[in-house]
């Protein structure tokens, strides 16, 4: 069966260890959409299919049946760990953002937009070709690290990954 904080914590670690395909694999192996994709496969899951569950069976008759939904933690883990550690963006408080994407090999790219009163921050995530040089561009200079200061107005980021 599932016991579901356990798994998103696998999603972590395999972020940690860089291994993109296999956390999003995973991750939508557990996205509870994921079980009711068909009327079958919605009717086995008998809860949510918008709402975390605990735990999903596996012992006959209830195989595939979601437990505990709206009862878990697990579902604050899951957002945590698709935004901050695949799709890489954590918020350092006043200090700005990390940005450390995790994601599969055949994202070529992503952006993330975020507007935040009067600051707005333009996030284009994209995947280098051969010796391309990666790294983290604001405003077409080039960051020495992997955090975007917080910043009145606009920011333009590119990152190359």
């Amino acid at each position: 069966g599932q016991y579901t904080h356990a798994a998103v914590w696998v999603i972590l670690a395999l972020t940690k260890l860089n291994l993109g395909d296999k956390a999003w694999k995973y991750y939508n192996m557990i996205n509870p959409i994921n079980h009711s994709n068909t009327e079958l496969e919605a009717r086995r899951y008998k809860v949510e299919p918008y709402v975390m569950a605990a735990d999903v069976y596996i012992k006959e008759p209830h195989g595939g049946r979601g437990g505990w939904s709206w009862y878990t933690g697990a579902s604050g883990w899951m957002y945590k760990v698709g935004l901050e550690d695949i799709l890489g963006l954590k918020k350092l408080g006043d200090k700005g953002y990390e940005i450390k994407p995790c994601v599969p090999d055949s994202w070529k790219e992503y952006e993330i937009k975020i507007n935040n009163k009067d600051e707005n921050y333009n996030i284009k995530i994209k995947r280098v070709e051969g010796n391309e040089e990666k790294g983290i561009f604001i405003n077409g200079k080039r960051s020495e690290d992997n955090i975007i200061p917080r910043n009145k107005g606009s920011l333009e980021v590119v990152v190359l990954i």
